[in-house]
């Protein structure tokens, strides 16, 4: 007996998901489907493929070899019916991607211009998420690929760079403050406003705060992107963000931005996708897109915070 397609699927779900009720709902089937499937193949290879114990599935050897052979099938398929698209509609399909606030404030607007224009039969989904959420509909199918914090390795997921851009502190504007490097740590005690704590940057920045000697003397959680800009504009309260979400045109009417130094807080960007498909080349192209503005963005931001910094030294000497 041969597996198909939809057997290799539900394999490699009750493996990702550690648990076949996950495995069910994510492939539209039954928890009793799921575990008779597995069953079946144990009897087949005359060996276990998961450890059970309190509804949770731990792979075993024998699992995680036929797994790893199993995503090679299913990449190697998606390959396969990828490369014959192009001799067919070709510039038509589907895209479903995932960004964080981070990536739609500022950098989306244009980079989807630019991709409408130039795959006009090209359908795009896009869910604006935190990365939490993004990482799981990615690991479903529900998306082709999200953008996102670096994460540790997951089964399930392959990932690779896309962007490394600054970590800032935006306050209230005031010219003195605005584009200065700032070492956190010399400050007063802050006022913060963070995001959530299902948040990946969220992690990292307390992880800096406490690190690093910074004094906190408020902590305020909003996972709400403009409502955080919002309030911080109007307030003595302060914020961290990447410089990739701010126009650097537009901010000084509102807001102080400073490159956060000594250390350096970088904010890694990768994308992500299931290890088991393949970015059609719709998706790539609008990756593509998305980086090309990015990286313009990123770059005007990092030529000023030089430019500053040039400037301040004979200052400082």
């Amino acid at each position: 007996m041969s597996e198909t397609l939809r057997d290799i699927r539900l394999f490699v779900a009750a493996y990702e998901e550690r648990s076949f009720t996950a495995a069910a709902m994510r492939e539209h089937g039954t928890q009793s489907g799921v575990s008779q499937h597995v069953r079946k193949l144990e009897e087949r290879f005359g060996a276990r493929l998961f450890s059970r114990d309190k509804g949770r599935v731990t792979p075993t050897p024998a699992g995680d070899a036929y797994y790893s052979r199993c995503v090679e099938m299913l990449r190697l398929h998606a390959a396969t019916s990828q490369c014959m698209s192009q001799f067919g509609k070709g510039g038509s399909g589907d895209v479903s991607v995932g960004l964080m606030p981070t990536m739609t404030r500022i950098i989306l607007a244009p980079a989807m211009r630019r991709f409408i224009e130039a795959f006009p039969n090209v359908s795009v989904r896009l869910v604006e998420a935190f990365s939490p959420t993004l990482t799981q509909s990615v690991l479903s199918g529900e998306l082709d690929f999200a953008i996102v914090p670096s994460i540790p390795g997951r089964p399930g997921l392959k990932s690779w760079p896309f962007l490394t851009t600054h970590e800032t502190l935006v306050s209230r504007f005031a010219p003195d403050r605005h584009l200065r490097p700032v070492r956190m740590g010399a400050l007063g005690p802050l006022k913060l406003v963070l995001p959530g704590i299902a948040n990946t940057r969220r992690r990292l920045i307390e992880t800096y705060v406490a690190s690093n000697g910074v004094a906190i003397e408020r902590m305020l959680e909003m996972d709400s992107m403009m409502g955080t800009l919002d309030f911080v504009r109007g307030s003595d309260w302060c914020t961290v963000l990447p410089a990739l979400m701010l126009d650097d045109a537009e901010v000084p009417a509102a807001f102080s931005v400073q490159p956060i130094v000594d250390p350096v807080q970088p904010l890694d960007l990768v994308v992500i996708e299931p290890s088991r498909n393949v970015i059609s080349r719709a998706g790539q192209a609008f990756l593509e897109h998305l980086r090309v503005e990015a990286e313009q963005v990123n770059g005007r931001w990092a030529m000023r915070f030089a430019v500053e910094d040039a400037a301040a030294r004979p200052a400082a000497g």
